[in-house]
């Protein structure tokens, strides 16, 4: 077993353009002083970092972390959800999705990809300059309209999207397995990958590519209904990643895992701050220590009510209190006889 590192956070959701959250140095100072340990970055804001210098030079990359270092925190990881979600986007999407792009590539699609992908190899070459071993990422999605099967799927269509995906994919998880680096896609509805059968299917269209892990968040399970808990067992040996995200579902007579197209506040499954929904926490980091997980305990802000910093503030000692330090003895061992052969043998009557 290993002791869970943390308490960590994803600064995606509170980057801004005013101080201090306008600049990597200035926001690392503050998550620093509210007891984070860690920071995992979105590689996709300029504020946050220069992905392609990261990528292309090692003395800047270390001097990029050791600013960070400097104020007592580490990288965890970096993230490209954004560019991630761009390798694979159905024209249903296009035009709702070029907003994750730069403008030069907004109504061109293959640019766009392309532009994805190159990403993503930056990222890679990025995560090895930092000395990180995981990385943060959405798989895109061909199929999510037709989550739903009406009209029925045609024959052999989700066979034939798992392998475009796949394809899509490989260049990258090569490109990552090449600088020792794991790829970790968050399990989330709007991805191809949205639950624990998604993420089998695309695994055995890469080859069981080894490269191919997950990151673990229990919010978007319980916004489907699906079993977090019962997820790590079948899992874990997969989960190199862990948001530490809450959530509640709360159906009515009226609407439930849908949503009926209602506000985030409206419906019955939402987002909310750490404690304040309905995630069994203690039960998840007990399996998670169980089963080895050494990785860190990140963070992840998300709610439609309580304002940003009350979360990101109440984030840091609501980890830490979960965070378990493993044993190094049993429980039992006052009582043991030690290890004697010969009084096994007269126990076992041999």
């Amino acid at each position: 077993m290993k002791t869970i590192q943390g308490p960590a956070i994803f600064l995606a959701q509170f980057l801004g353009d005013e101080a201090p959250f306008d600049n990597i140095k200035s926001i690392s100072k503050w998550v620093a002083s509210l007891g984070y340990q860690g920071v995992q970055i979105p590689t996709w804001d300029s504020r946050a970092i220069d992905l392609k210098k990261v990528a292309e030079s090692k003395d800047y990359a270390d001097e990029y972390r050791g600013t960070i270092e400097s104020l007592g925190l580490q990288i965890t990881e970096l993230s490209t959800h954004l560019q991630g979600q761009l390798v694979a986007v159905n024209p249903a999407y296009d035009v709702m999705f070029d907003g994750f792009a730069p403008k030069s590539l907004h109504g061109k699609p293959k640019e766009r990809t392309a532009w994805a992908v190159d990403q993503l190899k930056l990222a890679a070459k990025a995560s090895k300059n930092l000395g990180l071993n995981a990385h943060a990422t959405f798989s895109g999605a061909l199929m999510w309209h037709t989550v739903y099967p009406w009209p029925q799927r045609p024959a052999g269509l989700v066979e034939d999207g798992f392998k475009e995906l796949a394809k899509r994919w490989l260049p990258i998880l090569n490109a990552f397995d090449k600088v020792g680096v794991d790829v970790c896609y968050e399990i989330h509805p709007g991805e191809d990958l949205h639950d624990g059968v998604t993420f089998e299917r695309f695994w055995e269209a890469t080859g069981k590519h080894t490269r191919a892990n997950l990151l673990y968040d229990p919010s978007h399970f319980v916004l489907q209904q699906l079993d977090y808990l019962q997820y790590i067992d079948f899992y874990h040996q997969f989960i190199k990643m862990f948001h530490v995200k809450d959530a509640e579902f709360n159906p009515t007579g009226k609407s439930g895992v849908y949503g009926g197209y209602q506000d985030w506040i409206n419906r019955p499954g939402r987002f909310r701050s750490l404690g304040d929904g309905q995630v069994d926490f203690q039960s998840i980091f007990s399996k998670l220590t169980q089963y080895g997980y050494e990785g860190w305990a990140v963070l992840e802000w998300e709610c439609c009510i309580k304002h940003p910093e009350q979360g990101a503030a109440e984030g840091a000692p609501f980890i830490q209190d979960h965070i378990i330090r493993v044993t190094e003895k049993a429980f039992d061992d006052f009582a043991s006889a030690g290890k004697n052969p010969k009084l096994n043998k007269q126990i076992l009557g041999i």
